[in-house]
């Protein structure tokens, strides 16, 4: 699971009927406030690069299932980014004498 922080990007979903459901492709969000895991405020932009906020939005992750009408989730290169970076993590892991695990 990727911790949210102010500041990163994610990709936003609307839900029908949302002024910003027009497009097959989500849009750019930046977290601006982060309640949990797996919530966060957003600040949407649209095709056009104006931004709409969005509250209380659901981020999924690990296979969470989406049972939201809206919601975001990190970009593929994010996810792949925390997947390397849990493998060197496991990599570099010690025992509990403080030895290197091979």
């Amino acid at each position: 699971m990727i911790s949210p922080t102010v500041g990163r990007v994610v990709w936003f979903h609307p839900n029908k009927g949302d002024a910003l459901d027009f497009s097959d492709q989500p849009l750019a969000a930046i977290v601006t406030y982060v309640w949990s895991d797996t919530m966060v405020n957003l600040a949407v932009f649209d095709s056009n690069g104006l931004s709409h906020a969005r509250t209380s939005v659901p981020l999924l992750q690990d296979g969470n299932p989406n049972n939201y009408s809206y919601y975001c989730e990190w970009m593929p290169y994010q996810k792949g980014q925390a997947a390397k970076t849990e493998a060197l993590e496991a990599k570099v892991a010690k025992n509990a004498f403080g030895e290197p695990i091979k």
